[in-house]
C-alpha cells in the first residue's frame, strides 16, 4: 500500500484574513480618537461655564413705585369769609303739582294726599308744587309774562381719537415752541433715559386743548413732563373744515434727548 503525502499549504495572508486585521487595528484606533475627542469637548464645555461665571452680572435696579401726595393738611380757612346762606324759595299757591300723573298702590300714598286735585287746581299749579296757601290764583313760581330767557347750552359730541375727520387744515402747532417748554425729568436725566413721547391731544373750535392721551412713549419717566409741555403750551391753532374752526384730535410727538 503506498502512502500519499498531502502538504497544507500556509493561509494566504490577503483577503478576509487581511479584512479581519484592519477592522481590529482601526476600531481600536476609532475608540482612542473617539475617546479623546469627547474629553476635549467636556473641557470645552466646563472651560467655558467657568468664564460665563466669572462675567460681572449688570445690576438690576429696582422699579419705579409711583407715589401719590394724598392726606395734604387742609388749608387754612379761619380768613375765608362764611359763604352766605342759601335762598329760601317758598312757592305760593295750590300744593297740587302740575304734570302727568303716574299712578302708585294705595298703600304708598300718605293721608294728606289722598284727595284728588281738581281741573282748575291743575290749571293753577306748576311743576314744583306750592305751599299749599290756595289764594285762588296762579302759582308763584310760574312765569306768566313768558319773558324768563331760558338758557339751553348743547353740549357737542366729541370725536373719538382713532375718528377720520375730513378737514382743510390740520391744527397748527409750533414744534420749536413747544420743544423749548420740556423739563427734562431730573430722574430721568440722572439714569440717562432719552426717547420720545407721543401725545393724542383733542384741540377745540377755540385752540385750547380739551383732553389729550398718551398714545406712544419710550418711558414712563417722560410722560408728564411731555404732559406738562402741552399745558404750558396754551392755545394751538384749530382745524378748519368748510373755512369754519372745528373740534380735532392731532398726534404730536415730544423729543427728550439728553446734550
Amino acid at each position: 500500500m503506498t502512502n500519499t503525502i498531502i502538504s497544507i499549504l500556509d493561509m494566504p495572508r490577503y483577503g478576509a484574513t487581511e479584512l479581519k486585521g484592519w477592522i481590529k487595528k482601526y476600531t481600536y484606533y476609532g475608540f482612542i480618537y473617539t475617546a479623546i475627542l469627547f474629553l476635549l469637548l467636556a473641557l470645552l464645555y466646563f472651560t467655558y461655564a467657568k468664564l460665563q461665571e466669572a462675567k460681572p452680572k449688570p445690576k438690576v435696579f429696582a422699579p419705579i413705585a409711583k407715589i401719590d401726595i394724598v392726606d395734604l393738611p387742609p388749608q387754612d380757612q379761619s380768613d375765608e369769609a362764611p359763604p352766605p346762606p342759601a335762598e329760601q324759595i317758598v312757592n305760593t299757591g295750590p300744593a297740587a303739582r302740575a304734570g302727568t300723573p303716574v299712578p302708585v298702590p294705595d298703600a304708598q300714598i300718605k293721608p294728606d294726599v289722598q284727595e284728588f286735585a281738581t281741573i282748575d287746581v291743575m290749571s293753577r299749579a306748576s311743576a314744583q308744587g306750592g305751599n299749599g296757601i290756595d289764594m285762588g290764583g296762579f302759582a308763584s313760581n310760574i312765569n306768566l309774562n313768558g319773558d324768563a330767557k331760558v338758557d339751553v347750552k348743547v353740549k357737542e359730541k366729541e370725536p373719538e381719537p382713532d375718528q377720520f375727520i375730513p378737514v382743510e387744515k390740520e391744527p397748527g402747532v409750533d414744534y420749536s415752541r413747544l420743544q423749548s417748554l420740556v423739563v427734562y425729568p431730573d430722574l430721568a436725566k440722572r439714569a440717562g433715559i432719552e426717547g420720545r413721547v407721543v401725545l393724542r391731544v383733542l384741540v377745540d373750535k377755540d385752540g385750547s386743548v380739551r383732553k389729550y392721551l398718551i398714545e406712544a412713549s419710550d418711558n414712563e419717566l417722560l410722560n408728564q413732563s411731555a404732559i406738562d409741555a402741552i399745558k404750558a403750551y396754551g392755545k394751538f391753532k384749530p382745524a378748519i373744515q368748510n373755512q369754519e374752526p372745528i373740534m380735532c384730535w392731532i398726534s404730536i410727538p415730544i423729543q427728550f434727548r439728553l446734550r
